[in-house]
Parts: C-alpha cells; structure tokens; sequence
C-alpha cells in the first residue's frame, strides 16, 4: 500500500505557481507522463535549482539521470563553465537528453558516463560541489560512504525518494530490496558524523545531507 506524502491540491497549487512555462521542461514532463517513467517532477526540479545556487555549486555528479530532467536543472544552477556529470545506460535516454539539453541551451555544460552509476563515480574521481542520487533503490546504502568520499566539506550529498511512498513506515513494509535499500540508507545517513541531514516531504521525499567539514 502506498500513499501520497504530500496532499494532491497542494501540490497542484505548487506546481501553478513553479510554472515558468518554460518548453524544454514542460516536453520533457510530458514525455515522463506518456512513458511513465520516473523523473523529480518541477516541484523537486526547483529545489535542485535553488540548492545548487545556494552553495555556489560549480561541478554536480548525478547517479542516475535518465533522459536529463534533473540535469536540466543542475546544469542551469552551475551556470557558464560549470559543469554536470550524468550517469545512464540506455542510448536512446543519453539521445533524448541531449536533444533537450541543446534546445535549453546547456549541452555544453554536459558530460553523460553510459556505465553503472556508482562505477562511473569511482573511475571519474575527483571532488564535487553535489552528489546526487537517484539510483536503484536497492543500491541506495552503498552510496552513503561513496558521496562522502566525493563531496567537498560543505557540499551537499541529495537523494530522492527517501520516503519510497510511505512504505518506509511500520507496518507499510512491502518487504522488497528497493524498500530495505531505502530504509538502511536513511538509516546510515542520519548515523553518519560527517553528514548533517534533512528531509524534504515534497513529493516522495529528498533528503539533503550537507557534508561537514
């Protein structure tokens, strides 16, 4: 059984008041609702976009990244000569997101790893402004230590789908890997001492994990 986290007129009522009309994104939530596949939505999209401007974030690391929503984002908050780096499988998604990302104008800023995510990290090294994580649900635990070793002190480590559609709670386990991988990442997360973390209920929860120094 799964529930809304966060009441459909409310989020409604976010969504009229987000909309910048903007074309790239609106197509690219369409072609989300017509395949069902699973993007943040602009109600996430925009929490992105404000936390990667808040830092100053200049270099962003994407596990899982699909045909580019989140990217979009990412790539608009690092501005001129920042950079993103996604992570995807299939070719036809890394395809359809550079046809987007070239029409918003941010290509440019893109580098897609067509590997395992958490491979992909792990052999492009290096220190990162943001992490985030939106990987298989049963390969959420083993991102806790690898974000931190890849974070910058101040960086901030944020995975979406923490609250997995109130399966997280007792007595709405399901059982399945994807909902123990999320109930023991956010268990090693808010254990963690080099993280400080908070979730955020909008949609189906994002944590954001600010690394200390």
């Amino acid at each position: 059984m799964t529930m809304n986290i966060v009441d459909p007129g409310i989020e409604d009522h976010l969504r009229r008041l987000y909309d910048d009309g903007d074309p790239v994104r609106l197509e690219m939530e369409a072609l989300g609702a017509a395949r069902n596949f699973p993007i943040v939505g602009p109600l996430v999209g925009r929490h992105l976009a404000v936390l990667g401007r808040a830092i100053g974030a200049r270099k962003v690391f994407e596990l899982g990244s699909g045909y580019g929503y989140s990217a979009l984002h990412f790539a608009r908050a690092v501005g001129e000569g920042g950079v993103v780096h996604c992570t995807e499988l299939s070719a036809e998604n890394v395809a359809l997101a550079q046809k987007f990302l070239e029409r918003a104008g941010v290509w440019s800023r893109v580098t897609y790893h067509q590997e395992e995510a958490t491979a992909a990290l792990r052999r492009v090294g290096g220190t990162w402004d943001i992490v985030y994580n939106d990987i298989d649900k049963d390969g959420y635990p083993e991102t806790v230590e690898l974000a931190y070793a890849h974070l910058r002190p101040g960086g901030l480590f944020i995975t979406d789908n923490v609250l997995w559609s109130g399966r997280v709670l007792e007595g709405q386990d399901d059982g399945s890997a994807m909902t123990k991988g999320v109930r023991e990442f956010t268990r090693r997360l808010f254990a963690h001492r080099g993280f400080l973390t908070t979730i955020d209920p909008t949609r189906d929860g994002v944590a954001v994990a600010l690394r200390l120094a």
